[in-house]
């Protein structure tokens, strides 16, 4: 009997112990949600469904060579009154035989994340023959092609570029496929359905200046009808490159969102 007490005593004091380890235990880390974009923000498609959307960082066809961080769905999420500008400057292209054809609008701060860090590793050069042939990956920063924050993430910038219509899309990207020069002539360089500009998207090189001089026929007055058309509805060029546009006044002139690109981010909106 004095046996059967002292197993007793034992697993009535290993039972306690265990209710105050369970007590005392940290409770499960719960998943941090995803931030959303506040009021203000809106998908492009929801105010102007008609223009085209090619959005590039969801694909590997970036100057990373890999999608992009932060891009869930392939969605043009920009600020309210630069998705309206952009329906103004869509109506009038439309009498006119164009259509807007955006590549990027609003960028998470955790895609310029990602360029930083594939900046500073030297050894990743995979995309080089497309995107910057002539530039020393180690003077990307210097050069200002690559920086630490985006007007981007402030949500009202967007890239962009004019299609003739109709237009068929342009075909996808195969990874591994032979490189040309985004400067080369349009036929030699990677297909887009887009008028000629005088070089592709993102080619970081000094003939992507909006008004390089070396830019001359057709190809500078495709840059020049696609500026004076959304200057008219609000938009600034950056004259470092033909393709991108922000939207004046912001309406977060001093933010840098970190949502992603996502339908959910600005669900309700």
């Amino acid at each position: 009997m004095t046996g059967m007490r002292s197993v007793l005593r034992a697993l009535a004091t290993a039972a306690a112990a265990l209710l105050v380890a369970t007590a005392v235990s940290p409770a499960p880390a719960q998943a941090r949600p995803e931030p959303k974009a506040p009021e203000g923000f809106v998908t492009l498609r929801s105010v102007d469904p008609t223009i085209v959307q090619e959005m590039r960082y969801t694909t590997a066809h970036t100057f990373l060579g890999e999608r992009v961080d932060g891009y869930r769905q392939p969605v043009c999420v920009l600020t309210r009154p630069a998705a309206r500008a952009l329906h103004l400057a869509q109506k009038r292209l439309l009498r006119q035989g164009y259509s807007l054809k955006v590549y990027d609008c609003y960028r998470p701060q955790r895609a310029v994340d990602h360029f930083v860090r594939w900046a500073k590793d030297l050894d990743d050069q995979a995309m080089k023959g497309e995107f910057y042939p002539l530039v020393d990956k180690s003077r990307l920063f210097d050069d200002g092609y690559i920086a630490e924050k985006s007007g981007h993430s402030r949500g009202s910038t967007v890239d962009l570029t004019l299609v003739r219509l109709p237009a068929l899309p342009t075909r996808p990207y195969r990874p591994g496929e032979p490189l040309a020069p985004c400067f080369a002539p349009k036929g030699e360089r990677f297909p887009d359905n887009s008028v000629d500009m005088g070089t592709g998207y993102e080619c970081f090189d000094t003939l992507s200046h909006t008004d390089d001089p070396r830019i001359q026929g057709a190809q500078r007055a495709n840059r020049q009808f696609l500026k004076r058309t959304l200057t008219d509805v609000g938009f600034v060029n950056l004259p470092e490159e033909w393709w991108h546009f922000t939207h004046k006044p912001e309406l977060f002139p001093d933010t840098y969102f970190d949502f992603p690109v996502d339908r959910r981010s600005v669900a309700g909106h």
